[in-house]
């Protein structure tokens, strides 16, 4: 049996597939920059160039020297926002690759993502703790420890029921899984609102601030940096990116290595085939879809457990970008739950580059958002791409058929005895 060529394995097409779309991203962005500079007389070539270099290696500037030219090296600060922003991606992104790898499609990962906000800031903030500093509660000797895990337990748990409604209603009712998960994003948008609206979680100790729900710092209650901090100084970053990792090698792990990862796959392939194999597809379908809101709820719950962030609850006036954004990440790693690390890390080095772009440039945040745009929708087309190569992998076939190398049986000589 021939081995197949390295350049035409699956795997192999999907990482060109996904390189090329960065790269086509990326120079459609670089391309945009150069239209606005040459049609702005006041920005010109030199600013043409320092926008490109800062949409390429913007995770690396560090400013610009007493000259006015941009400067380049390790910036711990940037590498550690961008790894801070790259956790929910990576969980989002993993919700979606999870439902993707079993026949559905999980849009519903926003709403997944406000219920294990709701639960984690409800269970995080409710529980009085050895360090609670909100008015009105007594500190406890309960360790904020302890409460964290309660809190990130609590969260995925929120977000998986969340997501096996959607789950149900597909299998039970034969209901488009899309449909639901969009009506779940705006019921939970609106329970989410109307549950912190009448709490008393909100942020009542700075006087300036309305709408908005305490930082889980208040009463100690944060993700560990687990020493992040000392490699990347004066950055948000957390201990939040590892547990997104394991979490993705977790996944991994179940989806190829054991017998319920195979039958989620095989439902995804062919739900009536899987049933006629002994497999309970209706089953399976539900915990496909709350495995996927389960993934959705960590992310909400990581990073709002962080303490760096306040949780605004008048959500209802939009859904969280975090949701959709794991739809490209996921579709940019072809699926693949230990590809979805780089490409979150992918996506959030763009928001990194994009705000370093605005800062040292005179290109303002619509034009920044647009080249973000533009290079998410561009990667997107990731698995296209690949469709591609696969073709043309078949038309290559029959003229290898038609002209068969030589082999050593065919070429050697008959001698008369």
């Amino acid at each position: 049996m021939s081995k197949t060529p390295f350049f035409r394995q699956p795997g192999t097409r999907s990482v060109m597939a996904s390189v090329i779309s960065i790269l086509c991203g990326l120079g459609a962005g670089s391309l945009m920059i150069l239209i606005v500079g040459l049609c702005t007389p006041s920005l010109g070539l030199k600013s043409v160039w320092d926008g490109i270099r800062l949409v390429i290696g913007g995770l690396f500037s560090t400013g610009r020297d007493a000259a006015g030219a941009l400067t380049f090296g390790f910036n711990p600060t940037n590498i550690g926002n961008m790894l801070f922003r790259a956790t929910p991606l990576v969980l989002t992104g993993l919700s979606v690759a999870v439902a993707f790898k079993t026949g559905l499609f999980n849009i519903g990962a926003p709403g997944q993502y406000l219920a294990g906000t709701c639960a984690t800031l409800f269970i995080a903030l409710s529980i009085p703790t050895t360090e609670m500093a909100i008015p009105g509660i007594e500190p406890t000797s309960i360790p904020p420890v302890v409460v964290w895990i309660l809190a990130f337990a609590g969260g995925m748990l929120a977000g998986a029921l969340w997501g096996a409604i959607p789950g149900l209603l597909k299998s039970l009712l034969n209901i488009n899984e899309v449909l639901a998960c969009i009506m779940t994003n705006w019921i939970a948008a609106n329970l989410v609102t109307w549950a912190f609206d009448i709490s008393n979680l909100k942020n009542l100790v700075e006087g300036t601030k309305t709408g908005y729900i305490y930082k889980t710092t208040i009463n100690g209650v944060a993700t560990s940096k687990m020493g992040l901090d000392k490699l990347f100084p004066g950055s948000q970053v957390n201990g939040g990116i590892i547990i997104a990792a394991v979490l993705a090698v977790i996944v991994y792990i179940l989806l190829t290595r054991t017998t319920f990862g195979y039958q989620l796959k095989a439902c995804g392939s062919n739900r009536f085939a899987a049933r006629y194999a002994g497999i309970k597809d209706k089953r399976n379908i539900v915990l496909s879809m709350a495995i996927a809101g389960a993934l959705a709820g960590a992310a909400g719950s990581l990073y709002y457990l962080s303490g760096n962030t306040e949780f605004f609850w008048s959500t209802y006036q939009q859904l969280p970008a975090a949701g959709f954004n794991g739809i490209p990440v996921a579709l940019l790693a072809a699926n693949h739950p230990v590809g979805v690390i780089f490409t979150g890390a992918f996506m959030s080095m763009l928001d990194i580059c994009g705000l370093q772009l605005t800062n040292l440039t005179a290109y303002n945040e619509y034009i920044t958002d647009v080249i973000i745009a533009v290079i998410v929708y561009l990667s997107a087309f990731s698995l296209l791409i690949k469709s591609l190569l696969a073709s043309r992998k078949k038309k290559d076939e029959p003229a290898a058929k038609e002209n068969p190398q030589p082999t050593l049986a065919n070429d050697q000589e008959v001698k008369p005895e």
